[in-house]
C-alpha cells in the first residue's frame, strides 16, 4: 500500500521548478537591500578579520625541560605583539591599530578615523615563570615562546 493520497500524485505534477524562480529572485532582492544589505556584510567582516570571536590560537606543548607555547599570528607584525609575565601566567597580546585620514583642502574639511583591536590569551602554567629564562621567536605568522621548566627542591619525609 502506498503512503501517498490519491490526490499527492496530481499535486506533485503540478509543481514545477520555473515556479519557484520568482520566490528565489524575490529573497535574494531582501537580501541586498540596505539594511540586510549591511548587516550581512559586517557579518562577512566578522569572519573575515584575523581574529574573529576576539581569539587567535595557542597551542601548548610540555617536554621534560621546557614548556612551549606556539601562537597563529597570521599577517601580524612583530611590534603588535605584547607578551607580559605574572606569576605563574603568560599573557600574549596583539593590537592591531589602523588611522585613516582625509583632507579636503577645496571644502577646509579633516577627517581622521582611528580603528583599533586588542586581542589577548592568557596561558596558565604549573609553576612560577622566570622572566629572564624565557625566549620567544617570530616567525611567517607563527610566534614560539620557550619557558624552561625548573625543578624544585625535594624535600624528604621524616617519619
Amino acid at each position: 500500500m502506498s503512503s501517498m493520497l490519491p490526490g499527492d500524485q496530481d499535486h506533485q505534477k503540478k509543481l514545477k521548478p520555473e515556479q519557484f524562480k520568482d520566490f528565489f529572485r524575490s529573497m535574494n532582492d531582501f537580501l541586498h537591500e540596505k539594511p540586510i544589505k549591511g548587516f550581512l556584510q559586517s557579518i562577512d567582516e566578522f569572519f573575515s578579520s584575523p581574529f574573529p570571536g576576539g581569539g587567535f590560537h595557542i597551542e601548548k606543548r610540555e617536554t621534560e625541560n621546557e614548556h612551549i607555547i606556539t601562537a597563529e599570528l597570521p599577517g601580524i607584525k612583530k611590534e603588535q605583539i605584547n607578551i607580559s609575565v605574572r606569576y605563574n601566567t603568560i599573557t600574549v597580546s596583539v593590537e592591531n591599530k589602523e588611522i585613516e585620514t582625509k583632507e579636503d583642502y577645496n571644502h577646509h574639511t579633516f577627517q581622521k578615523r582611528i580603528a583599533r583591536q586588542r586581542t589577548s590569551r592568557t596561558i596558565s602554567l604549573p609553576q612560577q615563570i622566570n622572566e629572564q629564562m624565557i625566549k620567544a621567536s617570530y616567525r611567517d605568522g607563527l610566534l614560539q615562546i620557550i619557558i624552561p621548566q625548573e625543578k624544585g627542591r625535594m624535600i624528604r619525609i621524616e617519619e
